[in-house]
């Protein structure tokens, strides 16, 4: 009875122990390139388990600055297999934009260059 005593507190001890530790994820970074409302770019990183599957989001900003919360969203797609993705014509062909890869599993996320249309 006792030895299982000592096993169950070290087993909540350890359990403990690593709970506050955070797993970080593989860096990720995410590029846009666009013209004429078309805007598309590529998911990048040392570990192809992190290229496709991804959700890409596109923000149109008043100015450099970014903030997903408050920037206005024109479009989002999934990244294929190599890390490719592209919204289509968004209709939005002048302003501020970036794209921004949400997190996944085991994956960072990341946030584009603000390009100039």
């Amino acid at each position: 009875m006792r030895i299982k005593m000592i096993l169950a507190t070290a087993a909540i001890a350890t359990v403990t122990a690593f709970s506050g530790v955070a797993q970080a994820g593989v860096p990720s970074k995410v590029t846009i390139k666009g013209t004429q409302g078309d805007y598309y770019g590529k998911v990048k990183s040392s570990d192809s388990d992190c290229l496709s599957e991804r959700k890409v989001v596109v923000y149109k900003s008043d100015s450099t600055a970014q903030n997903p919360k408050t920037d206005q969203k024109i479009g989002s797609d999934i990244t294929d297999t190599d890390g490719k993705w592209s919204i289509g014509n968004s209709g939005y062909k002048h302003g501020y934009f970036y794209a921004k890869v949400k997190k996944s599993s085991g994956c960072e996320g990341a946030l584009s260059k603000v390009i100039v249309r």
